[in-house]
């Protein structure tokens, strides 16, 4: 039995209330961080794995995280849990919208893992600089979350960076328009739906696997041949479907709990590690004239992280002056 009195339960609720917030967002920025990390060191993945091209090991990628997620989910225990997720879906409606963002799931893993190896690395690494914008922009649009005087800061910087480096190319890339013009309907609908990220990407994966098994089998049968003949290939593979399944599934619970502009700007951290490796590991191609812009876009990234360090500070006080109300 309680031995708290109902007065001392009102005042004990706020703390509780912004303890469980604070830990939250701790929670959600902590998963952010580590999934960038994570796709950071997938981005360099594929030059490990020559003679094999970007798209097939795009292939292999998708085929592994499969077999990589249906054996965690059935070793655990929480396949039934996903299934009964899904058997609840309610109506065509709500699988098709479930579906739909599919396509543009597969394309992005599949430029993720083509580009570095075929010099579009830089550009690849500018689209996804323009994405955290562009989540900004459907968090206050379709959200209506509003941005502090720090955020707006980091934005203005990061979009003179961006705008910056398209003055000076006189051009975009088709890279940057697919990843910053797709990437963000795919999390901004699996948000409105309220799908779990594993849920979700069970779904994904799933409807690629037969397609990657045709491939390799009809299209590219030597491709298989080598692979299965070398336990180095083999072993590389395996660990790409785990490191993948473990980047992605982290990256896409940390959208499902953190507002839609602290995900977005948080996304800066990623393209950040790809450029360095793009154009240190992968030996991609970097002008001088890029420093101006990227200095801007890196200006921005310190605006961010001084917002998250004093949004965290806040939250005690809050608490505090809520309670003495």
């Amino acid at each position: 039995m309680s031995t708290l009195t109902p007065t001392a339960k009102r005042n004990f609720a706020p703390f509780a209330s912004q303890d469980s917030s604070k830990q939250t967002l701790i929670r959600g920025v902590a998963l952010a961080v580590l999934s960038n990390v994570l796709f950071g060191a997938l981005y360099a993945y594929s030059s490990f794995l020559e003679p094999l091209s970007g798209t097939q090991v795009f292939i292999w990628r998708m085929l592994m995280m499969w077999v990589a997620m249906v054996a965690f989910l059935l070793l655990t225990g929480k396949m039934k849990y996903h299934l009964n997720k899904l058997a609840n879906l309610g109506g065509i409606k709500q699988w098709a919208l479930l579906v739909l963002p599919t396509p543009i799931f597969l394309s992005q893993l599949w430029l993720f893992m083509w580009a570095p190896v075929n010099g579009q690395g830089v550009q690849t690494a500018m689209g996804y600089f323009l994405f955290p914008l562009m989540m900004v922009v459907f968090g206050c649009v379709l959200f209506g979350e509003k941005l502090s005087r720090l955020q707006w800061l980091a934005v203005g910087f990061a979009a003179l960076g961006v705008a910056s480096e398209i003055f000076r190319t006189q051009s975009v890339s088709w890279a940057t328009l697919w990843v910053c013009g797709t990437y963000p309907i795919y999390y901004i609908m699996r948000r409105v739906q309220g799908i779990e990220a594993i849920t979700g990407l069970l779904v994904d994966l799933t409807l690629f696997a037969p397609l990657a098994m045709l491939y390799l089998w009809f299209v590219a049968p030597s491709n298989l041949a080598l692979v299965s003949g070398s336990s180095f290939f083999i072993f590389m593979l395996i660990g790409l479907g785990m490191l993948s399944v473990f980047a992605m599934s982290t990256n896409l619970e940390a959208s499902r709990i953190l507002p839609v502009n602290v995900f977005g700007m948080m996304s800066y951290i990623e393209p950040a590690l790809l450029f360095l490796l793009a154009v240190t590991i992968l030996g991609n191609p970097f002008e001088s004239e890029m420093l101006f812009s990227y200095g801007l876009i890196w200006l921005g990234i310190m605006f961010l992280i001084a917002h998250g360090v004093k949004q965290l500070r806040k939250v005690p006080v809050i608490a505090a002056k809520e309670t003495s109300a």
